[in-house]
């Protein structure tokens, strides 16, 4: 585990996906939201933000897609500047509450709403809609109106709406967030064979143990550690230190069978 981020140098420029150098930004009615983030992406990592509430998480990310302008410092996405403001078909984003992003009467407009706007042919919009919903495993959601459907549904087709673009990033905000366990279930399945890089921001620490390769820790708008998902998590005084706990998975147990053995020893019988 470092501290700090993988920083700009260590990449090779052909496997750089995303390079933040002294990264500052602060809205105006607040202090600094963001002070010196300095982060790097290869390319096909699925990199997890963690941190309490506050921590910076969204606004890093609304600033890498070019929403936000940053104070100081720079953000590279593909070895070009990012512009604010300037659309990247390359990048794409699901935010956190799925009704941000779905408006069409239908899942099939939803979808193709992006593709449209790429100025493609209606053939090629209809075979990445198809793609999309298949991939996200909703094709059967393609008629159904938006606002009709469960949360689950809605975050599986407000991700189908970003994969139709055909992304080579994908920034996920709270992906887990008012899933239920089905939902969550295909969510991972489907992350874990994708193949586009990821950055995730999420409190569901299961779930990033499951998906991602890498955890960047983040705190009062700064980066603090950086390394492997369950050497970091792992980590409890690093944890408790940012208002965060070990996932329960990661907590040790006892091993069941030294408590068989255990009862034994002392005369009890086994459980029936």
């Amino acid at each position: 585990m470092q501290n700090g981020a993988l920083s700009p140098k260590d990449l090779d420029q052909d496997e750089a996906v995303l390079v933040i150098s002294g990264l500052g930004f602060s809205y105006p009615d607040k202090s600094a939201v963001l002070q010196d983030i300095r982060l790097a992406v290869r390319s096909g990592e699925r990199v997890a933000l963690i941190g309490p509430n506050g921590a910076g998480k969204t606004t890093l990310f609304l600033l890498v897609c070019g929403v936000l302008k940053p104070e100081a410092g720079e953000i590279s996405l593909f070895n070009e500047p990012v512009v604010p403001g300037r659309f990247r078909p390359e990048v794409g984003m699901i935010f956190q509450n799925p009704d941000d992003q779905l408006f069409c009467p239908s899942v099939e407009d939803d979808v193709a709403f992006g593709p449209l706007n790429l100025g493609l042919s209606k053939e090629e919009v209809e075979a990445r809609v198809r793609d999309a919903l298949s991939i996200t495993g909703v094709p059967d959601l393609a008629a159904r109106p938006p606002h009709h459907l469960s949360g689950g549904e809605k975050r599986l087709v407000s991700i189908a709406g970003v994969l139709a673009m055909r992304p080579r990033l994908v920034i996920y905000d709270e992906p887990t967030a008012n899933m239920d366990l089905r939902y969550r279930r295909r969510l991972i399945r489907f992350l874990q064979g994708s193949e586009e890089t990821m950055l995730i921001a999420s409190h569901d620490l299961e779930f990033i143990l499951e998906v991602c390769n890498r955890v960047v820790l983040m705190d009062e708008g700064q980066v603090v550690a950086n390394g492997k998902p369950p050497e970091l998590m792992g980590n409890m005084p690093l944890m408790e230190a940012h208002g965060l706990e070990r996932p329960h998975s990661l907590v040790p147990h006892r091993d069941p069978h030294h408590l068989d053995n255990t009862a034994k020893t002392h005369g009890r019988p086994d459980e029936p």
